[in-house]
């Protein structure tokens, strides 16, 4: 019996701690950059959303830029997209047909990663100059040799990289050059469609885990390197200072490689601005619930990035602040701080809203699947998958010492 009432009370502490962490983190949403926004038209009036210089925002429908302005902002920057693609023939069309309308880019250039099912015919079809990729080095990740080849061959002074599942909207790469003026890698968080509300549940709970462990997108405050945050289906950055350091060399071995390439480029001095684009950038990352389960989860713990003690404490937190109040409610045994707990997390879910094509049932029944996403979030954490588009790759590869330890010079290539 005294067992179990300290063991009792020291998860009870441990709660109190982890919750104590979560909120500080919830509070930086208050001071939110402001997210990314097309520039004003000819006219004057904005074709996007504007923002403060604070506040947080909200990731509503983008409206386009205009004509003469993205031309201007087009030959002034110089701006190359380079997308990746390893057997994309059924997902690649409307990125590039959306790129391709945008007058702000310069030149598209598809990196055809070894595909066998039409990519490159397809890229090459629509307009985009196609780099058929080189037999993957020992020691390479498929998408960062992609990436690295796509930019040797970039002509742009401003390298924007998509997904092949993304979808442009109008001024969203004159928006991410602008980014550039006050950072050195930029990356843009989207909105998200999801097909069938339970999708949207397992996605929504599954992005609560990101904002638990590291808060909003947007931070006011850059965080320090090994919590740096990067997403990988949208980055901008200077080709001449991308090139000089050979930033996709250093992390070639990783498969959370967006994350690992922020981290790394951060420790050097580099400043990287992980920004609102939901109002410029739409993304279906999978096509079903049972591919998000196995895809998404298998980067989400970020394994190969950080630290064994940082994993332990981001679980920690997951399962007292997130799992444990929704099963404490379901066996009748919640205490207030689990209801404050689920308080909290219902918050945040109407404050998820903006990040959703179609924001519906499944976002609110998103925290009943919290204890699934914890589930999930501690496999991948125990066993990371070594696995992607049909490639195994072995495990140990870390980042590549070595690099410049000061920030870039950002008039460089202008």
């Amino acid at each position: 019996m005294r067992g179990g009432l300290v063991a009792g009370g020291l998860v009870a502490g441990a709660q109190v701690v982890a919750a104590g962490v979560v909120l500080a983190r919830l509070a930086r949403g208050r001071r939110r950059l402001p997210p990314l926004t097309a520039a004003p038209s000819a006219s004057g009036s904005a074709t996007a959303a504007g923002s403060g210089t604070t506040s947080g925002s909200g990731a509503g429908a983008g409206s386009g830029v205009g004509r003469e302005m993205a031309a201007a902002l087009g030959s002034d920057l110089g701006i190359s997209v380079v997308v990746p693609a390893r057997n994309e023939v059924a997902r690649i069309g409307p990125c590039l047909r959306a790129v391709l309308a945008d007058p702000a880019v310069k030149e598209v250039i598809v990196v055809d990663d070894r595909s066998t099912d039409g990519t490159a015919a397809l890229a090459a079809e629509q307009g985009a100059t196609v780099v058929r990729g080189e037999p993957l080095p020992p020691g390479w990740v498929g998408k960062q040799w992609a990436l690295r080849q796509g930019v040797a061959a970039a002509r742009g002074d401003v390298v924007v990289t998509l997904d092949a599942d993304t979808r442009p909207e109008p001024g969203l790469f004159g928006a991410l050059a602008r980014a550039l003026d006050a950072y050195d890698l930029v990356s843009a968080a989207p909105r998200f469609a999801c097909d069938g509300p339970l999708e949207q549940a397992l996605h929504a709970s599954m992005l609560a885990t990101l904002i638990y462990r590291f808060g909003p997108v947007g931070p006011a405050a850059p965080p320090p390197p090994h919590r740096t945050l990067a997403n990988g289906q949208c980055l901008a950055f200077r080709r001449a200072a991308m090139t000089g350091i050979d930033a996709f060399a250093a992390v070639r071995g990783h498969l959370t490689d967006d994350v690992a390439l922020a981290r790394f480029l951060a420790g050097r001095g580099w400043r990287v601005g992980f920004l609102d684009g939901g109002a410029l950038l739409e993304v279906d990352m999978h096509d079903s619930t049972a591919e998000l389960w196995r895809e998404w989860g298998r980067s989400l713990p970020l394994a190969d990035v950080t630290g064994a003690g940082w994993r332990a404490a981001d679980l920690a937190v997951i399962w007292l602040t997130a799992a444990l109040p929704v099963l404490r409610l379901a066996a009748g045994r919640a205490t207030r701080l689990d209801a404050a707990l689920l308080a909290v997390r219902l918050l945040l879910t109407g404050a998820l809203r903006g990040s959703y094509r179609r924001p519906g049932l499944g976002l609110l029944l998103s925290p009943l699947l919290d204890p699934a996403a914890a589930v999930r979030l501690t496999q991948a954490t125990l066993r990371p998958v070594r696995e992607w588009r049909g490639r195994t790759y072995p495990a140990g590869t870390g980042l590549t010492p070595g690099g410049p330890t000061a920030r870039p010079d950002r008039n460089a290539g202008r």
